[in-house]
């Protein structure tokens, strides 16, 4: 099997490669060959079969389409800008988010009007296609009204996901992902970033800035319950979508207030204290425009599972990035 990811040198995209290259297979199928693509060049694993690591940009012309004459067999779409960054630069949010994600997938129907091919797709979408006001939670039949930028962009693709999938161009998935907590390294643009950050920071004895209130309530999944959407994407039975090729991912419902809770239980109260707040209108703005539940109960009967509580989620962010040790 030959697989291309698309976003490789982010934070799911490089978690994802790890567990490629861990399990090498999926779904019963050796994996043969890694491709491994992004605006800047993804480290390559060691891994037994082949690698090729590319630094691209999908919305360029032709980028796309030197990519799909490779034909590989599963592509994970994971490349975007983040909401923040969307935003203030709409342009860029559009010919990133958009663009990029119409031209591969014409570049995967017109490698297809060669000769036969149809590989299974896997794109990441958002919470953020859905817009205030919203029921208490949200269910799989509610409507899509994006009140950001970002949100539209991924809104689109998961409509021209369904397109070219009816159409019989590719076999797609869309994975609406939570917001991911917590994030590993460094705070980036994402207006979402102070979910993790005040996770992250505290717990090896840094300072973290809240932005919002503590009653701010939001849908959050780990970086390794996103691996698990996107792996169980890959290899599942699509017969079972039907022409609505969009899942809402499993999550969990917690207020930021929670998470602070869920940091004193994990690392005491000093570690809390390192949490200073300071009110952000503009990503208060943003974030009242968000969804803070979900029923996913499509998700769960297809067999995408999450975390059930924020201290799973921060246990398992000290397991997988802090070597199981917590302090500064």
């Amino acid at each position: 099997m030959h697989i291309l990811i698309i976003g490789a040198a982010g934070m799911v995209g490089r978690k994802l490669t790890d567990a490629l290259v861990k399990a090498g297979e999926l779904g019963g199928k050796g994996i043969e060959r890694l491709t491994l693509a992004d605006v800047v060049m993804p480290a390559k694993p060691a891994f037994g079969g082949a690698v090729e690591a590319i630094a691209t940009d999908l919305s360029a012309p032709g980028a796309a389409a030197a990519l799909t004459a490779k034909r590989p067999d599963l592509i994970f779409h994971l490349a975007a800008i983040v909401s923040g960054e969307a935003e203030a630069d709409f342009e860029k949010g559009y010919r990133i988010n958009l663009d990029g994600t119409r031209e591969l997938l014409e570049a995967v129907r017109k490698e297809g009007a060669k000769s036969p091919y149809k590989p299974r797709l896997v794109f990441t979408s958002s919470i953020a296609v859905f817009g205030a006001p919203f029921p208490e939670a949200i269910g799989d039949e509610y409507f899509s009204t994006p009140l950001t930028s970002y949100g539209t962009q991924k809104a689109i693709g998961e409509l021209l996901l369904n397109d070219y999938s009816r159409k019989g161009f590719l076999d797609g998935v869309g994975i609406r992902l939570p917001t991911i907590v917590v994030r590993p390294g460094k705070p980036n643009a994402a207006a979402s970033g102070f979910f993790s950050n005040i996770l992250r920071e505290p717990l090896v004895g840094q300072e973290a800035v809240l932005p919002v209130s503590r009653d701010v309530r939001h849908w959050f999944a780990s970086p390794r319950a996103a691996v698990g959407f996107l792996l169980h994407a890959a290899s599942m039975d699509t017969t079972a979508l039907g022409w609505r090729r969009t899942i809402t991912a499993p999550g969990l419902t917690a207020t930021v207030g929670e998470e602070i809770d869920a940091l004193r239980r994990a690392a005491g109260d000093k570690a809390v204290a390192l949490i200073r707040e300071e009110p952000n209108e503009t990503i208060v703005r943003i974030v009242a425009g968000w969804p803070r539940n979900f029923d996913a109960k499509r998700a769960l009967s297809l067999g995408f599972r999450a975390e059930s509580s924020m201290d799973e989620i921060i246990r398992a962010h000290v397991e997988d990035e802090l070597g199981g040790r917590i302090g500064g």
